[in-house]
């Protein structure tokens, strides 16, 4: 199971992107979107969003 983003709360900030250690977020339609083929369950895309939007 990967990451979930909640696409209300996401504004595109791109904060998580950086903090994936696997390179599986990226930023499309204004919202973040995770690859959950290669998402690790790290938790660090977790702490780095401003608006809570991504959860475990």
């Amino acid at each position: 199971m990967a990451a979930k983003v909640d696409k209300e709360k996401c504004v595109g900030c791109e904060s998580c992107v950086g903090a994936c250690p696997v390179g599986a977020i990226a930023v499309a339609d204004g919202a973040a979107q995770i690859d959950e083929s290669n998402c690790i369950e790290c938790g660090a895309c977790v702490g780095e969003c401003p608006t809570e939007a991504i959860s475990l």
